[in-house]
């Protein structure tokens, strides 16, 4: 919150003790006078308390929220916008570029703030009637806020090291890069569903649109740079309530190898279980884990609390053997960087996600899929009606309000060196 000045320190003594004397007044004139301090309370011209800055600051964030999805004929016309400006921006010399010498927060006067503002004026996330000083003003929280939140960044309104990296693309580079995902947006132009779901690799983000509205969006975890979540078109057919889970074949070589030869109870105390190819259970013990070559067997979790997907599992037919579930470890869903996985999509709040899928599925109500989840009993549900679902890789796209949105090229499909993952 902003520090108050002294006037404003004064100010609100002089309020505050006025407010107190009218306060003990009321205890001896009629009921209808205590409406009048509550307007004095909530009106907004109390001048520059620090509840309106947070309130701006809100909603400097909240315009990057929309319902329209972003594989959708409108945003082709939205990001076709966004390049005529960004090209117009281009051909007048771009933006500045900031400092990365110091954090700048609230309350701060740096000589930096100056170029921060012309920066953030020149982007549209700070009103040019803001006017250019040495402040970082309620003005400039709100346009940092602003700016991190379409960047997909935690919109904290600090500027640190990720803030900054995102501030120093230059124009022509995000210019370039609306081009370059406007070619996207159009191959996806075509009729996608009254239903389906859309996967954003570079957002880690997930999309559930009905009727051409985003009805449900969920944070996620997808692959690794090295095990990258691939782009597909798919259907999903089925939901597995308290899945098995059976380790891909990289997992076991990449990292259950090297963990069972200094921690052989790994496999056991995770309720992991060998099989052969005829259905035979293995001992841990019998196995040579110091050998090159991992084992030919399946590594199978038993359903459970610490399952690696949790309480679901949801399937669609792909060559690549990836599938979107649940995971114990809620907490990575609080990380910037989402890009955990060895290819498969994890889902928060993935039983939001389950209700809306079962939904047309007779007998499926969200309390039966709690109460099977509380059983622990594995079980395999085929959705009446499969729902379309899509792995995209969107780094830029625009909205109905002029807002534009970039993240991080992951995958370095964009092929511009300062775009990638940071």
């Amino acid at each position: 919150m902003t520090k108050p000045t002294g006037i404003d320190k004064v100010s609100r003594r002089r309020f505050m003790s006025g407010a107190a004397g009218m306060a003990a007044a009321l205890m001896a004139v009629p009921a209808h006078a205590q409406s009048a301090i509550q307007d004095i309370i909530l009106s907004p011209q109390r001048g520059s308390w620090d509840d309106q800055f947070d309130a701006k600051s809100s909603r400097s964030v909240a315009q990057t929220q929309t319902r329209h999805p972003i594989a959708s004929a409108d945003t082709i016309g939205f990001v076709e916008r966004a390049i005529f400006e960004y090209q117009d921006l281009v051909s007048r010399g771009g933006w500045p570029v900031v400092p990365a010498t110091k954090k700048l927060r609230m309350g701060v006067s740096e000589p930096e703030v100056r170029i921060l503002r012309q920066r953030l004026m020149a982007s549209g996330d700070l009103d040019r009637n803001a006017g250019l000083s040495n402040e970082f003003d309620s003005y400039v929280d709100g346009a940092v806020k602003k700016f991190q939140a379409r960047h997909g960044l935690p919109p904290d309104g600090v500027l640190g090291s990720y803030s900054y990296q995102a501030l120093n693309v230059s124009a022509d580079v995000r210019l370039g890069q609306l081009e370059t995902n406007l070619v996207r947006l159009r191959s996806m132009s075509g009729f996608l569903g009254d239903r389906y779901v859309m996967v954003n690799i570079p957002a880690a983000q997930i999309e559930a649109v009905e009727n051409g509205s985003v009805v449900l969006r969920h944070t996620a975890i997808v692959g690794k740079i090295d095990r990258q979540t691939p782009i597909l078109n798919s259907k999903i057919h089925e939901i597995i309530l308290n899945p098995y889970w059976t380790s891909p074949r990289s997992i076991i070589e990449k990292d259950i190898m090297p963990v069972m030869r200094k921690d052989p109870t790994y496999l056991t105390r995770n309720s992991i279980r060998l099989f052969d190819g005829k259905g035979n259970e293995v001992a841990p013990e019998t196995v040579d884990w110091n050998a090159e070559k991992a084992p030919d067997l399946m590594f199978r979790q038993d359903p459970g609390k610490g399952n690696a997907m949790s309480s679901t599992k949801i399937n669609f037919h792909n060559p690549h053997a990836v599938y979107m579930h649940d995971t114990p470890q809620q907490g990575v869903f609080n990380q910037l960087m989402r890009f955990e996985s060895s290819g498969c999509v994890r889902v928060q709040n993935v039983r939001d996600l389950n209700t809306w899928l079962l939904r047309d599925t007779p007998g499926w109500d969200r309390q039966r899929m709690e109460a099977v989840i509380a059983s622990r009993e594995n079980t395999v549900i085929e959705l009446a009606d499969p729902v379309p679902v899509y792995f995209t890789y969107f780094t830029a796209w625009a909205s109905e309000d002029g807002v534009v949105q970039f993240r991080d090229d992951v995958y370095q499909r964009d092929g511009v060196d300062e775009l990638a993952l940071r």
